[in-house]
């Protein structure tokens, strides 16, 4: 299911259920009213006071929830950027070796990046241990370019920085393995979502429903609860939850497009 659907339902639903409950509590209050003297029903000016206050203790965990899952998903973009980065410049280095040397190290880092987007990706988005196949490939580049002594001073410059792209990759790709997974434990989704319910459903206790502008805002409260939870859920997983079309993954994407026809 796409997440946009996913987004356009929890608020929709969201806004359906306020209005739902509201428009009930009315119709409750009206029938109770009927053969009673009329009155002006008024909030306590306390209750007011500890639904704002509820209200801005919310927000604040909301925001330290969002700004974690921004600062994962953006450490494990600049983790694939470092990745695909170092892979590139094997390559642009590798243009110093003769023709045959430079095609073999292309399929090697060619090879790696398809597997990397078609094998590895989707266990990250589901947070599972990645297999050793991927270390191996790395391994494979590291013994083509080692295994051949430099033949002569151009080769040699670009000997050592090619082997220390290879060390940068591989310690990115174990970044990578260990940043997989939700970055939020269950018990702050528990308190998020506790904690939603609780914040809209005080708006009740406001007695809404006397007029359509305070039904559109409890409606439009209600759906912005949901699309920043919406927020949270989605960057919780730092790798994407589309696989490897994912934003994530663009960097390998523009670097490598060659390997990643068809993602």
């Amino acid at each position: 299911m796409s997440e946009w659907l996913i987004l356009s339902i929890a608020m929709v639903a969201a806004c359906a259920v306020v209005l739902a409950v509201t428009l009930l509590s009315q119709r409750r209050r009206a029938a109770r009213a009927e053969g009673a003297e009329p009155h002006q029903a008024q909030t306590p000016e306390v209750l007011e006071y500890m639904t704002m206050m509820i209200g801005v203790i919310y927000a604040i965990v909301l925001g330290l929830a969002i700004a974690g899952v921004w600062e994962a998903r953006s450490a494990a973009q600049d983790d694939v950027r470092r990745e695909a980065q170092a892979l590139h410049e094997i390559t642009q280095r590798a243009e110093v070796y003769p023709r045959a040397v430079q095609e073999t190290l292309r399929e090697d880092i060619e090879s790696y990046v398809s597997y990397v987007l078609r094998e590895e990706w989707p266990r990250m988005v589901k947070g599972e241990v990645l297999p050793s196949r991927g270390a191996e490939l790395i391994d494979k580049l590291r013994e083509d370019i080692a295994e051949r002594a430099p033949a002569g001073d151009l080769e040699a410059q670009a000997y050592q920085p090619m082997l220390e792209r290879v060390a940068i990759t591989d310690d990115a790709r174990n970044e990578r393995a260990q940043n997989a997974g939700a970055t939020l434990p269950a018990v702050v989704w528990f308190g998020l979502i506790i904690g939603a319910l609780i914040t809209v459903g005080l708006i009740f206790t406001m007695r809404l429903g006397r007029s359509t502008r305070e039904l559109v805002v409890a409606g439009l409260f209600s759906a912005l609860i949901a699309f920043l939870l919406f927020l949270v859920w989605d960057f919780d997983a730092p790798f994407g939850r589309a696989g490897a079309g994912t934003d994530t993954a663009e960097a390998f994407r523009q670097l490598f497009p060659g390997a990643t026809q068809g993602l």
